[in-house]
């Protein structure tokens, strides 16, 4: 990956009481595996304050941003746009394509949670499957990032963190960060 290149996640189709949980994990996986921002179509405050919330906490940089303009969004995106969908072609057989184009272009990844508008699916220069089964948008993106980065991700370093969690082969910690 070219450091100066971004990775964003579309998120589309929020249903406000319904999708709140669904779209907070997108948004956590996303930040969590590598991506830079997340944009959410919709009303999802809830959600926004929430991922922000982690990420003050646990470290960045990442960033959440409400839009009702997702299309203006998808249309002036100046990289390459990737719609994971279930009708999509097979990672395994796009992700050497996608990561070649991301070495020079920004990456647009989007997410959907109800019937996504056909017009996404032709403004896409990838439709991805990650299996062509029925599954959760948060998996499908899990294993996009990865691929995407080639496991590079899970050794992130992270900014600005308050908190971070001590690895341990059983319980579970979580400390003050030290800040340098």
């Amino acid at each position: 990956m070219n450091e100066t290149e971004e990775v964003a996640v579309l998120r589309l189709g929020h249903r406000p009481g319904r999708d709140n949980r669904m779209t907070t994990h997108v948004g956590l996986t996303a930040r969590a595996l590598g991506a830079d921002r997340i944009v959410i179509a919709g009303t999802a405050s809830k959600s926004k304050s929430t991922i922000e919330d982690i990420t003050s906490r646990f470290g960045g940089p990442f960033s959440v941003e409400l839009t009702d303009r997702y299309r203006q969004l998808l249309q002036e995106w100046p990289g390459i746009v990737v719609h994971l969908t279930m009708y999509g072609l097979p990672i395994q057989d796009v992700e050497a394509s996608v990561r070649a184009d991301f070495e020079s272009k920004p990456v647009l990844i989007v997410v959907g949670a109800e019937k996504v508008p056909f017009d996404v699916y032709e403004r896409a220069e990838y439709n991805v499957g990650v299996t062509n089964q029925p599954h959760s948008e948060v998996a499908g993106l899990a294993v996009f990032l990865d691929r995407l980065f080639e496991g590079r991700e899970l050794d992130r370093e992270w900014e600005h963190a308050t908190h971070r969690v001590v690895p341990k082969a059983t319980g579970k910690l979580v400390e003050p960060a030290d800040e340098e």
